[in-house]
């Protein structure tokens, strides 16, 4: 059961939120103010904490510094009124999850409340050093060029397939870095409608726009002092790449509705799939933006030029995953076939399969009867193999996708991440090829 304290001074609103929670299934602590915080936090630590920013004996900044200094590990949300959003923004520059402006729905405040602690659990997990796993020859260089390139303030751009681990590499820079006790912020540019992008990372001022009731810092103001992550940058609507390659150029964001600029102190990095230079060549991606960001670009190689380091990526993944009572090793056999197949989807898919291998393995060894009853792309459609004569890329791609929506159910979210593209991308592709459009 989720565990969580909340700290408000205003009884109203502690005993909604308390109702809540507990009807949802939480367990729920609550206190009054800050000094009252810390005596039921000793008793009863919990993972998640829930406070106003003003109280009479305090302020939200103390409960979260005393709060961590305890445990560091704790997830804090802050809510606060329209006109605290300055010292909010503050909060996020010294380690708080996220917060909310009142009013706020408790559908919003549990939607935060799931997405902090399902980050914190991830950060709790078993990991080596910098997140990285392996101990190949391409890997250790790369990673010896990454701590180079995170001795300087210089943008990167991070070029790999889907699934190869590119978020992890620009958190391990950014730890790296002189910038690791500020905030490492992360965009995917392919998750948001072109409007509602440019406020996601420019922020707006009240009345910018229909349904703007109050400002709003955007995602380069709250990433001030640290590093911005832009996943997905092929994505960026072209309308939005002449903003961006301003703010890159003179680390000045515009608010929309507002008439002043604002100085931001970031490192930006970028991270693609797509080959950008190809894209800049038909005029789907600006030339200028594209040479700004690649000052320091680094590519991520892909699972198959990297076997070796499967094996440790499956033991990696089997203490992530398996429950501490239930330990479990692959066989020999098994670990050979998973060494031997090339690995489409990368890290992310070897991932699912292993979570996979420990839902079907009833034992302590798991054999090859876990592998052999994977739902995965068969290895003729893998790069490594030839397609029959006559038959495009088009058409495996169409064949592809569609094998993928009927595995799923026509589940286009499922889908996406068993293909390691973006959501947008399988939407785009269900239109193109005239597929089924079944709900995700």
């Amino acid at each position: 059961m989720n565990r969580v304290l909340v700290v408000d001074d205003e009884p109203a609103m502690r005993a909604a939120l308390e109702a809540n929670f507990t009807r949802h299934g939480w367990e729920v602590t609550t206190a009054s103010g800050t000094r009252e915080a810390m005596e039921r936090f000793r008793s009863s630590p919990c993972a998640l904490v829930i406070t106003d920013m003003r109280m009479p004996d305090g302020d939200g900044l103390g409960v979260m510094q005393n709060v961590r200094a305890l445990a560091p590990d704790t997830a804090v949300i802050f809510l606060t009124a329209f006109g605290n959003v300055p010292e909010a923004v503050l909060a996020m520059q010294q380690g708080a999850c996220d917060y909310l402006v009142k009013p706020v729905s408790f559908e919003q405040l549990q939607q935060a409340a799931q997405r902090v602690l399902g980050n914190a659990e991830q950060r709790s997990k078993a990991s080596p050093p910098g997140g990285m796993v392996g101990h190949s020859a391409c890997l250790r260089r790369l990673l010896e060029r990454a701590c180079q390139v995170a001795k300087s303030d210089a943008d990167v751009l991070i070029m790999a397939e889907s699934g190869t681990g590119k978020e992890l590499l620009a958190q391990f820079i950014h730890r790296t870095s002189a910038r690791r006790n500020y905030p490492f912020v992360a965009v995917n540019c392919a998750a948001f409608p072109e409007a509602l992008l440019e406020s996601e990372l420019f922020g707006h001022v009240r009345g910018a726009f229909t349904g703007a009731v109050a400002s709003r810092p955007g995602k380069f103001e709250l990433a001030s002092g640290g590093s911005l992550l832009l996943d997905e940058i092929s994505e960026m609507p072209a309308s939005l790449q002449p903003k961006l390659l301003r703010v890159l150029q003179e680390r000045e964001v515009d608010r929309l509705g507002d008439t002043r600029p604002l100085r931001v102190d970031v490192r930006v990095i970028a991270t693609t799939n797509r080959d950008l230079s190809a894209l800049v060549e038909a005029g789907r991606f600006r030339a200028d933006l594209f040479y700004r960001l690649d000052v320091v670009p680094l590519t991520l190689p892909p699972l198959r030029e990297r076997r070796e380091d499967i094996p440790e990526l499956v033991e990696h993944f089997v203490h992530k995953h398996a429950p501490p009572s239930r330990p479990l090793r692959p066989s020999e056999e098994l670990l050979r076939r998973l060494m031997e197949y090339d690995w489409p989807g990368n890290v992310r898919e070897l991932e699912n399969v292993v979570r996979r291998i420990l839902v079907l393995s009833s034992g302590p060894v798991a054999g090859v009867e876990a592998w052999e009853g994977r739902e995965l792309v068969d290895r003729k459609t893998t790069p490594a193999s030839h397609p029959p004569e006559g038959v495009t890329l088009r058409d495996m791609e169409r064949q592809l996708l569609a094998k993928t929506l009927e595995a799923t159910g026509g589940n286009r979210t499922r889908a996406a991440e068993i293909l390691g593209v973006s959501l947008r991308t399988v939407r785009n592709k269900i239109r193109e090829f005239g597929l089924p459009r079944k709900r995700s």
